[in-house]
């Protein structure tokens, strides 16, 4: 299989330009955000071996939303909201566990089957006859593919996800993801700013070679990234020839093996596939993971992922990917320094924009899919607080015009 970019270079005369500052910190576009952006669009929830038994469930907070996955007693997968139709209380409480055959709300003890469906509310002498759908949980879209679970609470413009990654659906394939456990729980911690400058850094690898030292020994100059096409994006890279400087690559290349029957082109990379807005699986020989990130606030961000092993790996295997996480931990803490520095500067007077190297034609594609998502993202200088849903309104129905 021939690794293959598909846009070898970014257009002759493109703007450099990426987003306004004013973008990182207004509270008005981050409602808009939360909308148009994050509620219409897929998410990654989890992976089908976090749900292993019927009753299994995880819950996800997000964006003003609550959701439950669960495995239902027929072995489906399926989310909804997750808020009792009595009441709207919280139906479940925990972030993951498992239930028997049924859920009960911890407020006034309705009970729901695994399919969503209402069982009956307490008392039920004291209300009408009540139906079993009707008064069911409000489902969601869930769409598992390759062993990955994605919700979406509104409908909007992306296909399905088997759509979206078609691309890459052959690539991915031969890590057979969806035979992957889970190692440890699902993690989350916060960082102090705007989401989109944590997607600004991970979206670009021209800093690996100055910021990331033990990237750099283990890849070299055999990274690259292509943009943003279509809602999705890839990123790429094979172990340097002359990795090793650094003790935790040096031991992680030797131990590193093909042991699953990837092809050659794979058995020595790290890739990292993106789906809009913000969601990066990544693959190496020892292990797969997911990662994403959640506006909390225009200056404070949620980060949320998941690591997953073969079940067959032996010990080899198991210390190759104690390495790559003493590779990704310290590239994680790296990346957090990085997008603080950068988000300071979004709201300083003295920082007019972006002016992006080739390398970085990831960032102005994922921006432009933002601008094409909320054309307001287009206006340079900010328009008042009250008015930002107007303004976004009225130029989504004016005649589309080329992104600056």
């Amino acid at each position: 299989m021939t690794i293959q970019t598909k846009i070898a270079a970014p257009p002759q005369g493109w703007d450099r330009r990426g987003l306004p500052g004013w973008t990182y910190h207004s509270p008005a576009l981050l409602e808009l955000e939360k909308e148009h952006v994050f509620r219409r669009s897929w998410q990654l929830a989890c992976h089908v071996s976090d749900l292993p038994t019927p009753g299994s469930y995880i819950t996800l907070d997000i964006v003003g939303e609550r959701a439950l996955v669960l495995r239902g007693q027929d072995g489906a997968i399926r989310a909804f909201h997750n808020i009792c139709k009595h009441r709207g209380s919280r139906l479940v409480a925990d972030e993951k566990g498992a239930c028997r055959n049924a859920l009960v709300c911890p407020f006034h003890g309705w009970v729901y089957n695994l399919d969503g469906t209402l069982r009956g509310p307490a008392r039920p002498d004291t209300f009408p006859p009540l139906d079993k759908r009707e008064f069911g949980l409000s489902e969601i879209d869930c769409e598992v593919w390759l062993g990955f679970v994605f919700i979406r609470f509104a409908a909007g413009d992306q296909p399905a996800v088997a759509d979206l990654m078609a691309p890459y659906h052959e690539q991915l394939a031969h890590y057979r993801t969806d035979t992957a456990v889970p190692v440890g729980k699902l993690w989350t911690q916060t960082s102090p700013v705007n989401w989109k400058s944590v997607r600004d850094v991970d979206n670009e690898g021209y800093h690996v070679a100055m910021a990331h030292p033990a990237l750099q020994d283990l890849y070299g100059s055999t990274y690259y990234d292509e943009p943003f096409v279509d809602g999705v994006c890839r990123s790429f890279a094979t172990y340097n020839p002359h990795a090793g400087r650094r003790w935790s690559v040096r031991n992680y290349v030797k131990l590193s093996k093909n042991s699953i029957g990837l092809p050659e082109t794979l058995e020595k990379a790290w890739i990292y596939y993106g789906l809009f807005p913000n969601n990066v699986i990544a693959v190496t020989p020892e292990a797969i993971q997911f990662y994403q990130e959640f506006p909390l606030s225009t200056g404070e961000t949620l980060l949320r992922g998941a690591v997953y092993r073969y079940p067959e790996e032996d010990r080899r295997q198991r210390l190759a990917r104690y390495l790559a996480a003493r590779i990704d931990r310290d590239t994680m803490a790296e990346d957090v320094q990085l997008t603080v520095w950068s988000n300071e500067a979004m709201a300083s007077k003295s920082f007019s924009s972006f002016f992006l190297s080739d390398l970085e034609y990831g960032v102005r594609t994922h921006h432009d899919h933002l601008r094409r998502a909320l054309p307001v993202m287009t206006l340079d200088a900010a328009p008042a607080e009250s008015e930002m849903e107007t303004v976004n309104a009225a130029l989504r129905l004016a005649p589309s015009a080329p992104l600056p």
